[in-house]
């Protein structure tokens, strides 16, 4: 799932740091896509406090809610149907139509938690503002982030931007889809292709993606960890 979907399962948080943790894994793969840590291996430094435990809360539930998030039916049959609907306007790029609808999913999951406002998005980047600094930078060097700077540089960067509020709006979701394809392969942007991408977005998501409220029923009565 992507950021705000995340947060959707800590909403009710009131500890920024335990919604920190809920985003971090992908704060890091969106710096370095081969980080991998384990901050499991780390709990007895990790837990010595309490604001680092509830950074590691966060992480522990963002990986849960993710595998029962990926293995659903819903995940599995809109990417299914998505991408058939994909592939037409992805003719002639080297993009996959099941990579893209993988991510137009999520992408679309976040947009409708805004339009129904199931989550507050000035509220998730307040959290990100607060949270005790010195301490994020202690569980970094402690599951061992190399470069603490540059994920500094690129979380400050994250909160300036603020795109995630762009996804309100449908037809902002297409340039999203195409950098970060773009990130895979290379290519030259086809002409048209955001607004043949954005008629595909907005119809699917009027007409196919009524339930979508369904998978966050779904994940939260399957949640083992619900502290």
């Amino acid at each position: 799932m992507n950021f705000l979907s995340h947060f959707y399962f800590e909403r009710f948080a009131t500890v920024p740091e335990r919604v920190l943790g809920s985003l971090l894994p992908d704060l890091l793969k969106n710096v370095d896509k081969s980080y991998v840590f384990h901050p499991q291996r780390f709990e007895e430094q990790l837990f010595a406090h309490p604001l680092s435990m509830e950074i590691s809360e966060g992480w522990y539930r963002h990986v849960e809610v993710d595998k029962l998030f990926h293995s659903s039916e819903f995940f599995i049959s809109h990417c299914h149907h998505l991408k058939r609907k994909l592939d037409p306007v992805l003719e002639g790029t080297p993009i996959r139509g099941t990579f893209m609808a993988h991510i137009a999913v999520e992408l679309m999951l976040d947009h409708l938690l805004i339009k129904h406002q199931l989550v507050n998005v000035a509220r998730l980047y307040e959290h990100l503002e607060n949270i005790n600094r010195p301490i994020l930078k202690g569980y970094l060097k402690t599951i061992g982030v190399e470069d603490i700077d540059g994920f500094m540089a690129f979380y400050d960067k994250f909160l300036e931007w603020r795109y995630i509020a762009n996804y309100k709006d449908l037809n902002e979701i297409s340039k999203p889809l195409i950098n970060i394809s773009k990130r895979v392969w290379t290519f030259a942007t086809p002409e048209g292709i955001h607004e043949k991408l954005t008629d595909v977005l907005v119809s699917y998501c009027e007409e196919e993606m009524r339930d979508f409220k369904d998978i966050y029923t779904y994940i939260h009565d399957n949640l083992m960890y619900l502290s």
